[in-house]
């Protein structure tokens, strides 16, 4: 197993000497940008009903009067749908899937025709079973297979998503029962049961008061809450394009959040379920429950006072009600409904049939310019004010993030961080240097580097000051899991009046790894627009306790610089940093005519150099050599295609520097001006003359400017 951890972060807001070249890095050329588009316009499904409950059809835009915080707008659109009594979707309803829209990751499929969905009735069936029974499981799959026997209309398109440990899309929409049938005949065979809501044991050194059926308020029921929400975000974002109105019917054993940890992903899934014009109708698996003293027969026996006391009984009742109170947030903020506490889970389908028989679909463009995230209440009018109107009570604005407080801020980074496709507001750039410190471990130096150009300075008047958020993540690609992470907010501060747009602010961190390959992701975000930039490279670590191939060396990375500084503090871990001063990798490899290359790597297990106990013939006997005594010979040559341009003279290394870890360190500082400005491939020349020719020739390429 490899022994790895996050290694604490060397904080370095350095600014180095050039402007970045993207071609150097090793950034994915394949990796698809992030296209960001914002709109404001805003969809708004009204049912109009006169005094009898009867529909109200043949209402133009003229009818209807939308106000948004009590301010008229101006609509740009009204259309009837009225899928039921639509003869044309009737007999166009086809027994196979219509093209793609469910996707949750990856590249997304062209964006349906306007037209596409036109008087169909979309329905996703959503089952979490990560907190499910057997029985709930048998239950809710039962009542989706009577629907789509017995009450599924001619203009219904229904879809299946399940989630367990993740969102899984089986069935797009479709009008095929017989294929609807099917995948939820897979389902009840291949489902499992999770664990969600409740806790059995009790903690050590708390008084035990009877914890049948309590609420989970550990870090784990917050991440679990946090995964469940955000899989129906990431759902109806996945809806999105689609403008006519979607009611997902979301089957589950409650969702119970831990205070107002959770509170953040609440709104942001509720806002993305409105703007998608998309209602979510829960339902509650388990049905009419009782709650008898002590809890059911499938639990422990209440043990303590808490039977005697009645403060059993009422936990149990406060975290029933905690289970269910999220479902019906969900339900009545986007405008759906909640159904809980009843056995005939199948009445949720009339009640979205009822919904979705004839609705007017009005859409107008928000006068209010401000990004602030604040709720934005909607009212519609008609001429006729007797007759009755349903529609949401309104939505969430988009927040910018000068808008966002610390909990949207924290969360943006991780979603980013989880993202299938990079973001590129910001341009950055990584460079890894492995170095052994002993056999089966090894320090990973990691360096990100952004343009000193594209981050704004807020400025007072005697400095100009900046923040960035650091955040990564090294995981094992095979497994997925993470071996480390990086998390960190540095702050830079200049003189007033300091150029940075020429120079690049660089941050220096790492990690104590074993051998293999990672994968890493690191994302920075400036604190004054909120812009983003990520970077996803893989790290090989050689195991060097392998064979290598005959008269190879066993060598480090190459690290090459342009700058030293002083190091915060000591560091045993980091051969970058020896008494006292810290060598600062250059990551985008390009350095100035006037500049000093400064060149260092490692020789690991050279061979032990003796000299011939008896001399020849004429000669004086020599003394004998140190204990730790090696004969490496090293240069450092630079090429312009196959010429070489220029190599430095000759230099031994004639003892190990770290004999605790049987390392010879190879430093060289090498002036440019003798250059001529261009790019070189800069080769390292390593032999060991004491092992009879063992050599390592690594290279790198440099660029240098006037």
């Amino acid at each position: 197993m490899i022994s790895s951890h996050r290694y604490r972060a060397l904080t370095s807001l350095l600014l180095a000497g050039a402007l970045a070249v993207p071609s150097l890095p090793q950034q994915n050329p394949q990796a698809p940008a992030t296209i960001r588009v914002t709109t404001e316009i805003v969809l708004v499904d009204v049912v109009v009903k006169d005094k009898k409950g009867i529909p109200i059809t043949g209402l133009k835009a003229a009818d209807f009067q939308i106000l948004e915080d009590n301010k008229p707008q101006q609509l740009l659109s009204c259309d009837f749908q009225n899928p039921d009594q639509a003869a044309q979707a009737a007999q166009e309803a086809s027994t196979s899937p219509v093209a793609p829209v469910l996707t949750t990751k990856g590249p997304q499929p062209p964006p349906p025709a306007p037209t596409a969905f036109n008087d169909r009735r979309l329905m996703i069936l959503f089952f979490d079973f990560s907190g499910m029974q057997p029985d709930e499981i048998e239950r809710s799959i039962a009542s989706a297979e009577k629907f789509i026997a017995m009450q599924m209309a001619a203009a219904d398109l229904v879809a299946i998503a399940t989630f367990q440990s993740s969102l899984q899309i089986h069935q797009d929409f479709t009008a095929d029962r017989e294929i609807l049938a099917r995948k939820l005949k897979q389902l009840r065979s291949s489902s499992g049961e999770g664990y969600d809501s409740v806790s059995d044991a009790t903690t050590e050194g708390t008084p035990d008061t009877g914890n049948a059926f309590t609420a989970d308020d550990s870090d784990f029921n917050t991440f679990n809450a946090d995964r469940k929400l955000r899989a129906l975000e990431l759902l109806a974002k996945a809806l999105a394009p689609i403008s006519q109105k979607k009611s997902i019917i979301y089957f589950s054993s409650g969702l119970t959040r831990n205070g107002i940890e959770n509170q953040s992903q609440l709104r942001s899934t509720v806002n993305a379920a409105v703007m998608a014009n998309l209602a979510l109708y829960t339902v509650d698996s388990r049905g009419l429950a009782a709650l008898p003293p002590g809890g059911g027969a499938e639990r422990a026996s209440v043990r303590g006072v808490s039977a005697y006391s009645g403060a059993g009984v009422q936990r149990q009742f406060e975290a029933n009600f905690s289970s269910q109170e999220t479902l019906s947030t969900l339900a009545e903020d986007t405008g759906g409904k909640a159904f809980l506490d009843s056995n005939d889970l199948g009445v949720v389908f009339n009640r979205v049939h009822a919904d979705t028989a004839a609705y007017y679909m009005l859409s107008y463009h928000s006068a209010n310019p401000l990004r602030d995230g604040r709720f934005r209440r909607i009212t519609v009018r008609t001429t006729h004010p007797e007759w009755k109107l349903e529609y949401r009570a309104g939505y969430f604005a988009v927040k910018d993030f000068a808008h966002s407080n610390r909990g949207d801020r924290e969360a943006q980074l991780e979603n980013e961080l989880s993202a299938e496709l990079p973001v590129t507001d910001l341009a950055v750039y990584i460079s890894t240097a492995y170095f052994r410190l002993a056999e089966d471990r090894y320090f990973v130096a990691v360096s990100l580097v952004v343009p000193g150009s594209q981050i704004p300075l807020g400025t007072s008047k005697d400095s100009s000051r900046a923040s960035l958020e650091v955040i990564g993540s090294l995981r094992d690609p095979k497994s997925g899991f993470p071996v480390g992470s990086i998390r960190d907010t540095v702050k830079l501060f200049t003189d007033a009046g300091q150029d940075l747009h020429h120079k690049n602010v660089q941050y220096n961190t790492g990690f104590l790894l074993g051998p293999g390959t990672f994968h890493l992701k690191c994302l920075l975000r400036e604190n004054q627009t909120g812009k983003m930039g990520s970077f996803e490279t893989d790290i090989v670590v050689p195991d060097l306790r392998k064979p290598l191939k005959k008269n190879l060396l066993r060598v480090s990375s190459v690290v090459i610089s342009n700058q030293t500084k002083t190091a915060s503090k000591a560091d045993r871990n980091n051969p970058l940093i020896s008494e006292g001063t810290e060598l600062v990798p250059n990551v985008t490899h390009v350095f100035s005519a006037n500049q000093h290359l400064l060149v260092y790597l490692e020789v690991y297990d050279p061979e032990k150099f003796t000299v011939p106990a008896t001399p020849a013939a004429g000669q004086e006997k020599k003394a004998p050599p140190p204990k730790n005594a090696v004969h490496v010979m090293s240069s450092v040559a630079f090429f312009r295609g196959a010429v070489k341009a220029f190599e430095t003279s000759p230099a031994v290394i004639a003892s190990l520097d770290d004999p605790g870890r049987h390392a010879a360190r190879v430093k060289f500082d090498i002036p440019l001006s003798q250059l001529p400005p261009g790019l070189y491939i800069c080769q390292v020349n390593l032999i060991d003359d004491a092992a009879g020719g063992s050599f390592a020739f690594p290279r790198i390429p440099i660029l240098i400017k006037k």
